[in-house]
C-alpha cells in the first residue's frame, strides 16, 4: 500500500512537469496551429535566465519569475513577428523554421557557456514535506501548485477577457473572426507571446531542479508533444490532465515493468489515443484539422 501511494505522488507531481512545459505548447498548437519545435528551448532559456537573476542580483529564483516570465513574453512576441509570421501563408515552412530556432537557440548558448552546467541554488527548493513515510520536496509541490493555478487562470483568462475571446474565436474559425473584426494577426502574435511566458514560467520553476546545459529543453519536448496530443489540443483542462496521465503512467511503468521501457508505455498510449482520437481525450472532435483546413 505505501508502495502504491508512493508511486501515486511521484507521478503525480513528475505529471506536473509535463503539464507546466506543456500548457504553452498546447496553447500555441492550439490556435496557431504550429507545430513549434523550439519550445523545449524556450524552457531552457528561462532556466538560464533564472540562473543569470541569481549570478547578477542573487535572486532566488522563485523570486526572479516576476523578470523572466516578462520577458520570455517580449521573446515570444519577437520571434513570431520577425520570423514566424511573414512564413505565415507557409504552415510547413513554420515548422522548419521552429526546428531552425531550436539549433539556434542551443548553439548560442553553448557558445556563451562553453558547455559547462550550472545550477540555480534555492533556499526554498531544499526543503521537504513529510506525509507519513513519503517525502516531498517544496520544489516540486511549488510546480504542481504552479500548474494547479496556471490551469484555473488562464481557463478563466480565454472564458472572460476581450483578448481570450478573441483567441477561442480564432481557435474556432479564424475566417469568421476576421470577418468580425478580430485582428487575427495580432491574435496569432499575442498567443505566441503567452505560450513563451508559460514556457518560462516552467523554465524558472524547473532551475533549482535541474542542473542547466543547452539541451536540456530535449528532456521535456517529447513528452510535452504527448501531452497535448493526448490531452486535445487547445485544451487547458487537456494539458493539465494529460501531464497527470503521463507521469503517472511512466512512474507506474518504471516501477511494475521496466524502468529503460517506461516512456516506451505512454507512447504505445498516446498512438493508441491518435489512432482512436485524433482530438485528445479533452478535445473536440474535428479540432485537429480545423485550422489546416482552412490554411491549406
Amino acid at each position: 500500500m505505501d508502495n502504491l501511494l508512493h508511486i501515486l505522488v511521484v507521478g503525480i507531481l513528475l505529471g506536473a512537469i509535463y503539464g507546466l512545459v506543456s500548457v504553452g505548447l498546447n496553447l500555441i498548437f492550439g490556435v496557431i496551429r504550429i507545430v513549434n519545435f523550439a519550445h523545449g528551448e524556450f524552457v531552457m532559456l528561462a532556466m538560464y535566465g533564472a540562473y543569470l537573476c541569481y549570478a547578477t542580483m542573487g535572486l532566488d529564483p522563485y523570486v526572479s519569475v516576476f523578470l523572466v516570465v516578462p520577458a520570455m513574453f517580449i521573446v515570444g512576441i519577437v520571434i513570431h513577428r520577425l520570423v514566424l509570421q511573414p512564413l505565415h501563408a507557409e504552415s510547413s515552412m513554420q515548422i522548419f523554421a521552429t526546428f531552425g530556432l531550436l539549433i539556434i537557440l542551443q548553439n548560442v548558448v553553448l557558445a556563451l557557456t562553453r558547455g559547462e552546467g550550472y545550477s540555480v541554488p534555492s533556499k526554498v527548493a531544499g526543503l521537504t514535506m513529510e506525509m507519513g513515510d513519503i517525502r516531498v520536496t517544496l520544489s516540486r509541490l511549488v510546480i504542481f501548485l504552479a500548474l494547479t493555478f496556471t490551469a484555473i487562470a488562464l481557463h478563466v483568462f480565454l472564458k472572460r477577457t476581450l483578448i481570450g475571446k478573441s483567441i477561442r474565436a480564432v481557435t474556432q474559425d479564424r475566417q469568421a473572426a476576421r470577418l468580425m473584426g478580430i485582428n487575427v494577426e495580432r491574435t496569432f502574435t499575442i498567443t505566441f507571446g503567452i505560450g513563451a511566458a508559460l514556457a518560462g514560467l516552467a523554465g524558472v520553476l524547473l532551475a533549482p531542479i535541474y542542473t542547466l546545459s543547452p539541451g536540456i529543453g530535449g528532456n521535456f519536448i517529447l513528452a510535452a508533444f504527448a501531452v497535448v496530443v493526448l490531452g486535445g489540443l487547445g485544451s487547458v483542462a487537456g494539458a493539465y490532465f494529460g501531464g497527470m496521465i503521463v507521469g503517472l503512467v511512466e512512474a507506474f511503468a518504471g516501477f511494475y515493468i521496466d524502468p529503460e521501457l517506461k516512456q516506451a508505455i505512454w507512447f504505445l498510449i498516446f498512438l493508441a489515443v491518435l489512432i482512436v482520437r485524433p482530438a485528445g481525450l479533452f478535445g473536440q472532435v474535428g479540432a485537429e484539422e480545423v485550422g489546416f483546413r482552412e490554411q491549406g
